[in-house]
């Protein structure tokens, strides 16, 4: 907000000491990032500055470790890049491999926890729900609970959790089951322990998005004969459909960079993105892991840029303006 034209010396005086405040905060929040993403370009073998990029000669930058990224697992990294070369390392690749198995759980957690905690939310909006706060404080625990408490828990719990190898369930989900037909060291038991850490935040995007929605407009869609299948899918979920993006938005984003989850429940085959770079960390340092950091952060930003479109689309929807 600018400052008013009448104010006096001491209100100036805050108001450029505030934005100094907000600026030195802000710039303590980014400096990870703005020290991570030049040194992913570093030439050497290095997480440090080397003198010719401080003195930015080109033959201190490369773009080695984002190719890197490519070869590691390629049996045939120097042969000439052809589209059988790429094939094999869509095929091969470590890190391709990783991104995929990110990319897929990532995917059907997020259907889960959006599906889930949207049903969730709106029946936690109705004013007739009973112990509505205690059912909201139980929903949210994943985002207060320690992430490591939740999955020792899902650990011991998917080491019981297994199905008959003729069974119809085994039919249905064998593809997502470990061979001993377990959630444990399975697809489906980090889906299902994603979409658990990804659920309160589609609960918590979508009834801020429900607390301003007009119920007078399910009572009149009533009133002209709908049912209520079809006044969800033409008058609610229109309207709610920003802040559901929003929260499937969150909850990929909390799917994608899960660790610790990954490191209790899943198995060899289960290797994804944040999985890979601790091993990297923990095995072989490589610069590598800062090329990861630096396409992680871009898309990150466009996810929360993402976020804030919808946002702004969601308040013009209810006649509010955009700030």
């Amino acid at each position: 907000m600018a400052l008013p034209t009448y104010a006096s010396p001491l209100e100036k005086t805050w108001h450029y000491t505030y934005l100094v405040i907000c600026a030195l905060v802000f710039l303590f929040l980014i400096a990870p990032i703005l020290i991570v993403i030049p040194l992913s370009f570093n030439a050497e073998p290095y997480f440090t500055f080397t003198e010719k990029m401080l003195t930015f000669d080109p033959e201190g930058y490369s773009l080695r470790w984002y190719d890197a990224l490519l070869t590691l697992g390629h049996p045939n990294e120097n042969a000439a890049r052809d589209a059988a070369w790429w094939a094999t390392a869509w095929e091969r690749s470590t890190w391709i491999q990783a991104a995929k198995n990110s990319f897929w759980v990532g995917l059907w957690a997020t259907i889960l926890a959006t599906t889930l905690g949207t049903i969730a939310a709106l029946g936690l909006s109705r004013p007739e729900m009973p112990f509505r706060r205690l059912i909201m404080a139980l929903l949210i625990s994943p985002m207060i609970v320690p992430i490591i408490i939740i999955a020792v828990g899902m650990s011991f719990f998917y080491a019981k959790a297994c199905v008959a190898p003729d069974s119809a369930m085994a039919a249905i989900f064998g593809v997502f089951l470990s061979n001993k037909g377990c959630l444990a060291n399975s697809h489906l038991g980090i889906i299902i322990a994603h979409a658990v850490l990804g659920i309160p935040f589609v609960i918590i995007t979508v009834t801020a998005t429900l607390s301003g929605f007009d119920q007078s407009l399910i009572r009149a869609a009533h009133s002209l004969g709908a049912n209520p299948r079809t006044t969800f899918f033409k008058v609610i979920m229109p309207l709610i459909l920003p802040g559901v993006i929003s929260g499937a938005l969150f909850a990929f984003v909390t799917s994608f960079d899960e660790v610790v989850a990954v490191l209790f429940i899943a198995g060899p085959d289960q290797q994804t993105i944040p999985r890979q770079m601790f091993n990297g960390i923990r095995e072989a340092i490589s610069p590598a892991i800062l090329a990861v950091a630096t396409i992680l952060v871009t898309f990150s930003v466009l996810l929360l840029a993402t976020v804030e479109l919808l946002r702004r689309r969601s308040e013009r929807l209810r006649g509010m303006t955009p700030r």
